[in-house]
């Protein structure tokens, strides 16, 4: 897990450009850390996901895609992600990340950088709802709407681990003013502050 601040000087895959953008920005920004993408990888990893996943969607063709079938495979493969348990160590990495950034209570929202979709948690002591909420958005990898995309795309079902940002509060809403004094396309604010920036 890493602030802002360290993220400025790592690469982009492991925070997302977003997240180095907010970095110079920090003072602006309320209490909030980065989940790096190995993070998600040990989850699929210490669970197996791969292998299950790979098996569950053996049968989707990208060539002929039957819509119905793929979407049944999505739920079954939603539900699989909820259904599985992160390591003790992953667990306590995480409640100490809240503990050193301050977000052990209160309202957070998690999203990956560079996208707008997240996932809201009401914060306390073990942290377990940021637990939770981190699942969901892993799970909303496997939605029908982002399968089909991939299979389009890409050929494949198959995703990419990405990072996932912790920020205090509700997700932000655009500040044209804050956009053009930073000089960026767009900028999210909530009550807390600085929640988002896009290039």
């Amino acid at each position: 897990m890493y602030t802002l601040l360290e993220a400025q000087s790592l690469p982009e895959r492991l925070v997302g450009a977003e997240t180095r953008l907010l970095g110079a920005y920090a003072s602006r920004v309320p209490a909030a850390f980065v989940i790096p993408p190995g993070y998600q990888e040990d989850f699929y990893r210490h669970n197996n996901l791969p292998a299950q996943l790979s098996a569950l969607f053996a049968s989707i063709r990208p060539q002929r895609i039957d819509e119905d079938a793929l979407e049944t495979l999505c739920v079954q493969a939603q539900g699989l992600l909820r259904g599985c348990a992160l390591l003790d160590d992953s667990v306590q990495q995480l409640q100490r990340a809240l503990h050193q950034s301050g977000l052990e209570s209160g309202t957070v929202h998690l999203r990956r950088p560079g996208a707008r979709v997240c996932e809201l948690a009401q914060t306390r002591p073990p942290g377990a709802e940021v637990l939770f909420a981190l699942k969901r958005l892993w799970a909303a990898d496997w939605g029908f709407g982002a399968v089909l995309s991939r299979l389009d795309d890409e050929g494949s079902v198959a995703l990419e681990a990405a990072p996932v940002l912790v920020l205090r509060g509700e997700p932000g809403q655009p500040d044209a003013g804050l956009a053009a004094e930073i000089g960026v396309s767009g900028a999210w604010v909530n009550a807390q502050g600085l929640v988002g920036l896009a290039s």
